[in-house]
């Protein structure tokens, strides 16, 4: 028999105690700036066991504007930007050559946190695109290598096929070049941080940037 949606969504829970712990987040003593508040709750979330909290969903829109959205990794982040990589060939990659602007989204259930980032995207120089690949496991190589993302599959047997050749290639060559692979860098407009609370009373504070430096605001739940 197959599961009653309505009835296995009633039965779920959010923030677990036994899995969840709450923790305190007091905006007044959080940085003038984002990315420290950042580096530090996503250290705090892997000490609490957050399974791939470097994983975030990655929001674009296509030349009509209408929204996409998926999970993608966090490559790194600095004064240029947050930074992730994916095929200039792919639909995302097509998403933000026609509109240069996305949204990122963390969620940490261990500690009940969200984090939002929103701002325009520009691409890294081609030699730190490739330097951000080599850098990676022989299996991202290799899937980069197999290539043809979001491309129709004719079948899966064909897709092993792609995958095996470009894991051998991949071993083989570990330069191998990618020329569509691209390393691309959002530079927040806004980020914010949500803290939940059982009662509840949830924490956000915006940053918000301005030609004088960041903002910061606190937002009703």
């Amino acid at each position: 028999m197959e599961p009653d949606l309505h009835e296995l969504l009633r039965s779920l829970r959010v923030w677990d105690p036994e899995v969840t712990e709450l923790p305190p987040f007091d905006p007044a003593a959080a940085p003038a700036e984002p990315l420290p508040l950042f580096t530090g709750w996503l250290a705090q979330a892997v000490a609490a066991g957050q399974p791939e909290p470097h994983t975030m969903s990655l929001a674009t829109a296509d030349e009509e504007g209408r929204p996409d959205v998926r999970t993608v990794m966090l490559h790194g982040a600095d004064a240029h930007g947050w930074s992730f990589a994916t095929h200039l060939t792919s639909r995302k990659g097509g998403h933000l050559t026609a509109r240069p602007y996305a949204a990122l989204g963390f969620y940490w259930p261990a500690q009940g946190r969200q984090v939002r980032v929103r701002g325009p995207v520009t691409t890294a120089p081609a030699e730190e695109s490739r330097s951000d690949l080599h850098a990676r496991s022989t299996g991202a190589l290799a899937a980069a290598l197999t290539g043809h993302q979001s491309e129709p599959l004719g079948s899966l047997d064909e897709l092993a096929r792609a995958s095996d050749e470009a894991w051998t290639r991949a071993r083989d060559t570990p330069q191998a070049p990618v020329p569509t692979w691209t390393l691309y860098r959002l530079l927040p407009d806004e980020v914010e941080f949500f803290q939940g609370d059982a009662r509840r009373r949830h924490v956000r504070l915006a940053y918000r940037r301005t030609p004088d430096g960041w903002t910061r605001q606190l937002l009703w739940p």
